[in-house]
């Protein structure tokens, strides 16, 4: 039998609006785990909010890993170990942050279980209530930050061209410091170079001795282009992005909403 390793987004692609999982899915993932395929969660969140999608659906068997800040970090759930990781030079964060200040943005970035940010602001709160995670604040990121962090984060709740504009005035400064793109209209994300999903669906399957035709991707954004695009099979879901749609093979015809990752799964796994 010919495994499969399903790549898998979770806002908006595995997870509902509401951030659940639905039980079409959850019975979907079970029997193509138990039928000895692969899963790894493919997000731009933090190991530490990944868990907890993880352990919910319990993901904690062999065969299930986690693609975490957008290819920065691969992790084994099951061993609940870190495979690979990559990170952005404290200074480039700190060059982020001053830009970000100047422009009147909010901005964050991580440490292996937190937040880290200057301000309790409403995108703080926002962020927080759709990742579960811990924060903690401080006028100086090097005053909490252990090592070189794996992302840094712009959030604009209203007014996204104001990210647009930011990106754009930043794109000839960030090259070779960092990479940017968006994961929403609301988050415009900076992680490390050369770093993407693309580059974690790579990287797992060469650390699995995997084939890349074993290799299935599904999103709904901008940050899941070159996930799909690298995968031997590349799906968006029907409430993806016109332009992920465009490079898909194939466009589920039900959203995230309505059990689009059990769909791929029959139709394409089991």
């Amino acid at each position: 039998m010919n495994h499969k390793i399903l790549f898998v987004d979770l806002d908006a692609t595995l997870l509902s609006d509401d951030k659940s999982v639905s039980e079409g899915n959850r019975k979907a993932i079970t029997r193509m785990l138990e039928e000895g395929h692969y899963v790894a969660l493919a997000t731009g969140r933090p190991v530490e909010s990944g868990r907890i999608v993880a352990r919910e659906l319990g993901l904690t068997t062999p065969g299930c890993y986690m693609v975490a800040f957008n290819g920065a970090v691969l992790y084994d759930c099951s061993a609940d170990r870190v495979l690979l990781k990559r990170s952005i030079p404290i200074d480039v964060v700190q060059e982020i942050f001053e830009r970000a200040r100047r422009a009147g943005l909010y901005v964050q970035t991580y440490n292996n279980t937190d937040v880290i940010t200057r301000k309790h602001t409403k995108e703080l709160d926002y962020y927080i209530g759709r990742s579960h995670i811990n924060y903690k604040l401080a006028d100086s990121i090097l005053d909490v930050l252990e090592e070189e962090p794996q992302k840094v984060l712009l959030i604009a709740l209203e007014r996204k061209e104001r990210l647009v504009k930011f990106q754009k005035n930043n794109m000839k400064w960030e090259k070779g410091k960092c990479n940017s793109f968006f994961s929403s209209k609301e988050y415009l994300e900076y992680c490390p170079c050369g770093t993407s999903k693309a580059t974690g669906v790579e990287e797992l399957t060469k650390i699995l001795n995997m084939p890349m035709d074993c290799t299935i991707a599904v999103g709904d954004e901008q940050n899941d282009i070159s996930m799909i695009q690298a995968a031997h099979l590349g799906i968006a879901v029907k409430n993806g992005i016109d332009d992920l749609k465009a490079v898909a093979d194939y466009v589920t015809e039900r959203d995230n909403n309505h059990d689009a990752i059990a769909e791929v799964i029959e139709k394409f796994i089991l």
